[in-house]
């Protein structure tokens, strides 16, 4: 199936997507509690935001609405190792390939050069088979046993690169989604953490359904947009996999009149990926679409989602969906509101610009 054709003439600049953030705000630490975090409600149009919380979320919605999630779990990808001259080597796994095989990031004083060996810090070695245009390289590593289970002994949490702290055993607790199930993710699919069982079970009380979609996060999703100009920016790719039972809901919700809410960018990737000129559909494999303000979403009905990095991707997708300068006057009042920044900090919701149902 192909995916949707996503270009879209803009005359927005990487820099229309700054702001100023002070760094206190970006938040270092879980909180004690996943559904302790705040919640800022941006209604559309010109309606003032209203300061919630996440428990508040089941009050917020309707019954008949379907919350979709993504069920990735987050591979621990950092490892360390040194190359034959003895230079010291970081290695961030991108993707999993398969059979020992994975796309990945090198940090490195020397770039290792194809047919070279790194010696891994916890046993074994990785051989460099190629890289590509895009700085990537293709690693085969040879370890005892399976690959993804010496991966879950000796690698480490990636946790994202503005948390100062190393990975402890809270992080590997809270980095994850308590309905994390298919390894293959390098970042944490953040507007999940918020969820407990608790909160999930009063959403479900007040007759609001859930799915799962997956897409496997990658390392790209850090990267820095390097162009000015928003149409040339060259978006990386990411695994997913849209189902056909979660397709069926989608469609038994809208039928019956309820909304679908993507918990997070990812998922809203996702839906739109799958979304041809008839509707969602199944779908499974590759995804670069870029969704920026000129996109149109018509996937989902409402978005639950963290706060973001300036001048990203991520922020330019929420804009897409409830408005540049709807989004940058949020931003601005999370900042007064002393809101907390990041993976580990708040979340919005989010109603699209125009009030319009996407039924």
């Amino acid at each position: 199936m192909p995916i949707r054709a996503t270009a879209a003439a803009s005359i927005l600049k990487t820099s229309d997507f700054r702001f100023d953030l002070p760094p206190e705000l970006i938040a270092q630490q879980p909180l004690p509690e996943r559904s302790a975090s705040r919640l800022l409600v941006v209604p559309p149009g010109d309606a003032a935001f209203e300061d919630r919380g996440i428990r508040d979320l089941p009050g917020l919605l309707r019954a008949g609405d379907l919350l979709v999630f993504n069920d990735t779990r987050v591979i621990p990808a950092r490892l360390f190792g040194q190359k034959a001259t003895g230079g010291r080597v970081e290695i961030l796994i991108e993707r999993l390939l398969g059979d020992g095989v994975a796309k990945a990031q090198i940090g490195a004083s020397k770039t290792p050069k194809p047919g070279s060996s790194i010696e891994l810090d916890g046993g074994g070695s990785a051989e460099v088979i190629d890289r590509d245009d895009r700085g990537f390289f293709t690693l085969r590593f040879h370890v005892d046993g399976e690959f993804i289970d010496w991966l879950q002994r000796v690698g480490q949490l990636p946790l994202p690169p503005y948390i100062e702290h190393t990975p402890d055993a809270v992080d590997a607790e809270r980095y994850q989604t308590v309905f994390a199930e298919r390894a293959g993710a390098v970042a944490a699919p953040t507007a999940g953490l918020h969820f407990d069982d608790a909160l999930l079970q009063s959403l479900r009380d007040r007759g609001i359904d859930d799915a799962r979609i997956t897409l496997h996060v990658g390392a790209g999703t850090f990267q820095p947009v390097r162009v000015e100009n928003l149409d040339e920016h060259r978006m990386h790719s990411e695994w997913i996999d849209v189902p056909q039972k979660l397709v069926d809901k989608v469609r038994a919700t809208r039928a019956a009149g309820g909304r679908v809410i993507a918990v997070g960018t990812t998922v809203l990737r996702a839906l739109e990926s799958a979304m041809t000129p008839d509707g969602l559909q199944a779908f499974s494999g590759e995804t670069s679409i870029f969704i920026y303000p000129g996109i149109e979403v018509r996937s989902v009905d409402g978005l639950v989602t963290n706060f973001h990095l300036p001048e990203s991707t991520l922020l330019m997708l929420v804009s897409a969906f409830a408005g540049r300068e709807r989004i940058l006057a949020a931003y601005e009042h999370a900042v007064r509101e002393r809101y907390r920044f990041f993976s580990y900090g708040d979340a919005m919701l989010l109603w699209p610009q125009d009030g319009v149902s996407r039924k």
